[in-house]
């Protein structure tokens, strides 16, 4: 690692937790972020501050003087940009170590798998359940961590799913698989803060898979209640009829 990475990382270095094997760890992952919005942003600006080499982000739609209220990567120069491009200059402005891949368009099939493959992490910042199921079995299929995070109106969840450990339950042992229902910021509402929140506790959690530190949120499900200011946390068992996940628990445990 380069005098003036070491430099710039030296604040995280000092932490015997990770230390600079952790922090080469990071520099040399791949990370996909699904989502560039309220809970995109924040965690991509996060982990290319925190130096993850290579971020992967993916959005189809452009930024809007709606997002400004909350989705920190875009500025009002950037209306009508795609939101990764937006995104893509901001994080590369804040760190040009970090190597930024712009996918404009909404990932599913096989695009989604090859993109998931790539990456040693998955962080789940979009805002519909059928791309979030779809995302669940991509990282099922692949054998990667997911990340995943929801915020709306003054509510927030975080959990990690991370099929490589048996006893982790996946996304649709949380949810069962359904027509997409409306849960946008755009029809519910959001306070600004709390993606904030919800998106940096998502990139703390794919920080600590990376680099092998702490206990990730694997089996927890952690909720913010951002009205009374406190969190709450849930064990989250691995349902053993999941349509998506129990194929993949049983062969690991064989």
């Amino acid at each position: 690692m380069k005098d003036e990475s070491l430099l710039r990382y030296s604040r995280q270095i000092m932490l015997p937790e990770l230390d600079v094997a952790g922090q080469q760890k990071l520099v040399d992952a791949t990370v996909l972020i699904i989502g560039m919005g309220g809970l995109g942003c924040p965690a991509a600006m996060y982990l290319a501050a925190a130096g993850v080499g290579h971020l992967i982000i993916a959005d189809d739609d452009a930024v809007e003087l709606t997002n400004l209220q909350r989705q920190i990567a875009h500025s009002e120069k950037d209306i009508g940009s795609p939101k990764v491009a937006s995104a893509a200059a901001s994080l590369q402005g804040l760190n040009p170590d970090v190597r930024v891949t712009a996918i404009a368009e909404r990932l599913s099939g096989g695009r989604l798998q090859e993109l998931v493959k790539q990456a040693d992490v998955v962080v789940d910042a979009c805002d519909n359940f059928s791309t979030r199921f779809a995302v669940n079995e991509s990282c099922i299929a692949a054998g990667k961590p997911l990340v995943s995070g929801a915020a709306i109106r003054l509510e927030g969840q975080v959990t990690v799913f991370d099929c490589r450990d048996a006893r982790s339950p996946c996304y649709q042992c949380l949810y069962q698989a359904r027509d997409d229902d409306d849960v946008s910021c755009a029809s519910n509402g959001v306070m600004a803060p709390v993606v904030g929140i919800i998106g940096s506790v998502q990139a703390l959690e794919t920080i600590k898979l990376i680099a092998g530190v702490g206990s990730p949120l694997v089996g927890r499900l952690v909720l913010f209640d951002g009205l009374a200011l406190n969190w709450r946390e849930m064990k989250l068992p691995r349902d053993p009829g999941c349509e998506a996940c129990a194929q993949r628990a049983a062969e690991s445990t064989e």
